[in-house]
């Protein structure tokens, strides 16, 4: 099987697969000689047991066919928990780590066919300390985090879908950093059970695709949702607002050019194209997110704090004093403005089907020692709405970017089909 092949759209393979007119032990071979390839340049992978994948393979080629995602390939992130790979959540401090069965949507995947390649890189315990994974467009630069391995390991062809979280920015920038689809759904849409805790308010389980309907797919497959597994068609011209956020000023300039490059080509596409301002109050949601992530995770991080505090980096030791100084009167009040804004939102974007905003601030900054900034998702990810990074355009380091498609909570049929479409006229 060719790399072609392994960057077509995975439904098509899918179709393919369910056809038998490849095998999975195919699929699953080229899947493996790309990591043997690549993986001593991109370090995508934290754990990796080929003869296991194999055996899954084969097992799946014997069978009948188990689901939609029967004989794909899946890069698994290191947080969520798997019975037969070790799970270290990015810390030493679980290394050899076994769990004892896996997460929730690690064995609906299975059910549904998917062969787990293996795990996929992660930062130190889903928060901001780097993995050694590096860009595949430039190894100088950061892939984003903390879903690192995944947008890495399906930019570079090792896997056709994989496995992220994003409790600030974690699935869309580096989605955007890598060129690939990124698609955070609706905060709970996808089940957390056997998935390392951070923040329980913002934690969201998502994917990593070349294709917005192959993300869809995946997602339909763990949720049952008839209407991702085969999405809508967009009916009438498709309204967009622009919305720049109060975080604009932080943009920089070839990110701010080609959002509005993609709004004119929209527009001539037949999209209606409006700006969108937030209310001023939207603006104190940045400091509440940063409240809600510092008071939860400085509690959900207690064990890791008192027994195995030498092994945690001095970066996170010192997000988790941090998250201390955050009174409960602060985080509560954090959590009745978040309550708010999501409330007002459905009609301050009445007029809209979708938003679109930068899905990150630029390009993957160079240099390994940060993940990149998250301010233009966290927002989004307090709002619970659903976010999809649609690659489109380089930045002047040749550095992917991405645009950012919001759509209303709960509704994330159409926000992927809105995102299709923008993807499909976009050319990316």
């Amino acid at each position: 099987m060719t790399r072609a092949e392994l960057t077509a759209p995975a439904r098509r393979l899918a179709a393919s697969l369910r056809a038998r007119e490849c095998s999975a032990a195919d699929v699953t071979e080229a899947c493996l000689e790309r990591i043997a390839e690549r993986e001593p340049a991109l370090h995508a992978w934290a754990c990796l047991d080929p003869d296991y994948a194999r055996r899954q393979a084969r097992a799946l080629d014997a069978g009948p066919i188990r689901g939609p995602l029967h004989g794909l390939p899946l890069g698994v992130k290191d947080i969520f928990d798997t019975a037969e790979l070790p799970t270290a959540y990015g810390s030493p401090a679980y290394r050899d780590h076994r769990p004892a069965a896996d997460a929730a949507c690690v064995a609906l995947a299975r059910a549904a066919g998917a062969v787990v390649l293996g795990k996929t890189a992660t930062t130190e315990l889903a928060a901001y300390s780097p993995s050694a994974t590096v860009n595949p467009h430039n190894l100088a630069c950061t892939p984003g985090g903390s879903s690192s391995g995944s947008a890495a390991a399906v930019a570079d062809a090792m896997t056709p879908l994989a496995f992220g979280t994003q409790t600030a920015g974690s699935i869309i920038r580096p989605a955007s950093f890598c060129g690939v689809v990124g698609y955070k759904p609706t905060f709970g849409m996808i089940g957390r059970a056997g998935v390392k805790l951070l923040a329980e308010s913002l934690d969201t389980v998502g994917v990593f695709a070349l294709d917005v309907a192959d993300a869809a797919l995946l997602v339909g497959a763990l949720t049952a949702r008839s209407d991702l597994l085969e999405l809508p068609e967009v009916s009438g011209p498709l309204r967009i607002g622009m919305c720049r956020t109060h975080e604009w000023s932080h943009v920089e300039t070839d990110a701010a050019a080609a959002l509005e490059h993609a709004v004119r080509a929209l527009s001539t596409e037949g999209a209606i194209l409006r700006s969108i301002d937030l209310p001023p109050d939207f603006a104190g949601l940045g400091d509440a997110h940063a409240a809600i992530f510092g008071y939860e995770i400085s509690r959900n991080l207690a064990h890791e704090r008192g027994s195995h505090a030498a092994e945690l980096t001095a970066r996170l030791r010192q997000e988790l004093a941090a998250g201390d100084e955050v009174t409960a009167q602060r985080y509560d009040a954090a959590q009745r403005l978040a309550r708010k804004c999501r409330q007002r939102l459905p009609e301050i974007t009445a007029d809209c089907d979708v938003l679109i905003a930068p899905s990150a601030t630029g390009e993957a900054p160079l240099g390994l020692e940060s993940t990149g900034s998250p301010i233009m998702n966290r927002i989004w990810t307090l709002l619970h709405v659903p976010c999809v990074n649609v690659p489109f355009g380089r930045g002047c380091r040749g550095l992917p970017l991405g645009v950012q498609v919001i759509g209303r909570r709960g509704d994330d049929a159409s926000a992927l089909a809105a995102a299709a479409w923008i993807q499909e006229r976009l050319g990316t």
